[in-house]
């Protein structure tokens, strides 16, 4: 069987992992590149035995970067795609604030961006979304360095930080910081906040779903009904803030929340991916529920240990340990409360470069 070399680096963004690609090695028509993705992880198989994919959809993503075009603000372009593991689908819809992390280092170990000693800052265009992220990354003596002390939560170990700032956040996808008009919304009977800040997310309160928000990730997808209810809000949430039916699409997000568990904590937190309960928090999703803690009604009223500081670090409660965002407020000029900037540290590893193979016929378009 011919097979079709495509040149890929392996990394750890975050709490998630996958390819990255140069957007240059790929084909050009989307179409045919969700194909050859699909084929690079393996999909649709739950093991995914015939590709690289890690058989869920944390360890199944992928990065696609490429240098931006003469004029824009940015230096480089992050296009995200999500393949499902069990169909032959891809979700262009989303991006993803973990393998994020790793695009900085990527682009510079990939010629795209000129390291500077000490660290480099890589201006960054979300391609899904449209945000811009600043990416700083260690570089001392001009090379990309991945070791440091710096830890987080569902990760072992340490490594150097990559702090992203998200300085254009709101209304990414929807084109406002509240889509449905409101903080506050009543879904399928549940009190709802709909937001808009680096990812789409329908917030509800833990109580009013049966839950204490303590409960860990296989104990909550364990509970079918459960996650049957928080499908029928998510999707009722879509309609109601614009993005149409949600059905087989990974946006909007959800998540509950509940009283921090620790004298530290801001938040307890539990965020899904949307047919599963992440095991840690993704940056964005984590970004916008830090972002409800400090406006005012919405569900987190009551619930968040905030301050109202205009600069303040939200420390998340998650199941594996916590997640800090850091959240600038502002008012906008109408005098509301906004979401001026949200932040966080992330680390990232490269792990593997090299060549990744598909079946030439894939690449080619050819019925298998």
């Amino acid at each position: 069987m011919l097979q079709t070399a495509i040149p890929c680096t392996f990394m750890r963004g975050g709490t998630s992992r996958g390819p990255y690609f140069l957007r240059g090695d790929l084909p050009e028509d989307r179409e045919a590149m969700s194909r050859v993705l699909l084929a690079v992880v393996g999909s649709p198989d739950a093991r995914q035995i015939d590709g690289i994919g890690g058989a869920t959809t944390l360890t199944t993503k992928v990065a696609i970067v490429s240098r931006a075009e003469p004029g824009q603000p940015q230096q480089v372009d992050y296009l995200f795609a999500q393949p499902a593991v069990d169909r032959a689908f891809v979700d262009w819809g989303p991006t993803c604030g973990n393998m994020l992390s790793g695009v900085g280092p990527f682009a510079i170990e990939s010629g795209l961006v000129p390291a500077e000693d000490g660290e480099t800052t890589v201006l960054i265009r979300a391609v899904n979304t449209g945000a811009l992220i600043e990416a700083v990354v260690q570089t001392p003596g001009g090379r990309v360095t991945y070791d440091g002390d710096t830890a987080i939560a569902g990760v072992p170990g340490t490594a150097a930080p990559v702090l992203l700032n998200f300085a254009d956040a709101v209304g990414g996808a929807t084109g406002k910081l509240m889509p449905t008009g409101s903080p506050l919304d009543h879904v399928e009977g549940v009190d709802v906040t709909c937001l808009d800040v680096c990812m789409p997310v329908v917030i509800a309160r833990a109580r009013d779903l049966g839950k204490t928000g303590q409960e860990t990730a296989k104990e909550l997808d364990a509970d079918r009904d459960f996650m049957a209810r928080i499908e029928r809000i998510r999707r009722a949430a879509s309609l109601a803030m614009g993005m149409g039916d949600a059905e087989g699409r990974v946006i909007p997000k959800f998540a509950m929340i509940a009283e921090p568990a620790t004298p530290g904590g801001s938040v307890l937190a539990r965020y899904f991916t949307p047919l599963a309960c992440h095991e840690a928090m993704a940056v964005t999703g984590g970004i916008c529920i830090a972002s409800a803690c400090k406006l005012p009604g919405t569900v987190a009223a009551g619930i968040a240990r905030v301050t109202d500081a205009v600069r303040e670090e939200v420390v998340i409660e998650h199941p594996t340990g916590t997640m800090e965002a850091v959240i600038t407020t502002a008012r906008d000029a109408a005098g509301a409360p906004t979401i001026a900037a949200g932040g966080t540290l992330r680390t990232a590893r490269r792990l593997m470069k090299g060549e990744v193979y598909v079946p030439a016929r894939i690449w080619a378009g050819k019925a298998a």
